[in-house]
């Protein structure tokens, strides 16, 4: 692990909904205080969704400085994934109280953010800064995607949260893509296409 005494103020950055069928993808930004350490910081993927909420609260009631941002679905039909990721990556820093000097992301690829960057490959596993916002961002991309079933009932979305399980697959065949799907992944650009009257 790279030295990282140098750097006072080090956030560490995450995201959750890149893979989903359906839906905004959330980032969430977390600088921790040294003075208050949270115990059972771990990646949001293993932790269950009551030990989720429960951090999720302390993380925001203890840490230094946190921050949550999203990229709509208009954006990742418009820019891809990987770009409407970082963009929610980016916005999700510049809104933290407090500029960082040092930002930790997780994976191998990071936007470019006012400050140094570095990525670490399983980062919400060993990286507690990391961790918790990996937990901000699940949680809250959760949330809103249970608002969306109310919208949406149709498709499940309060049990998958957009993800592309053998019951979401079904209701998309059934029903077609809705306004939040994600118009370039498949099936739903098969869907869209199949949807199109033929060209003379």
């Amino acid at each position: 692990m790279p030295d990282q005494t140098e750097f006072h103020y080090i956030a560490g950055v995450d995201e959750a909904g890149r893979g989903p069928l359906a839906g905004h993808v959330t980032a969430a930004a977390v600088i921790l205080n040294p003075d208050k350490p949270i115990e059972g910081l771990a990646d949001s993927k293993k932790l269950t969704e009551k030990k989720r909420e429960s951090l999720f609260t302390l993380i925001q009631e203890n840490a230094l400085a946190w921050a949550i941002a999203r990229a709509e679905v208009e954006e990742i039909n418009r820019i891809n994934i990987l770009q409407a990721t970082f963009l929610a990556m980016q916005r999700a820093v510049a809104s933290l109280k407090i500029l960082p000097n040092l930002v930790l992301v997780d994976g191998n690829r990071s936007p470019k953010f006012s400050c140094e960057a570095r990525t670490i490959i399983k980062g919400d596993q060993s990286e507690p800064a990391i961790s918790a916002a990996s937990i901000l961002a699940k949680v809250t991309r959760d949330r809103e995607m249970l608002l969306l079933h109310e919208q949406f009932p149709q498709y499940g979305f309060e049990k998958h949260k957009g993800y592309g399980t053998k019951e979401h697959l079904a209701a998309l065949e059934k029903y077609g893509p809705c306004a939040i799907h994600r118009r370039f992944y498949e099936p739903v650009a098969r869907l869209i296409a199949d949807s199109q009257p033929p060209r003379e």
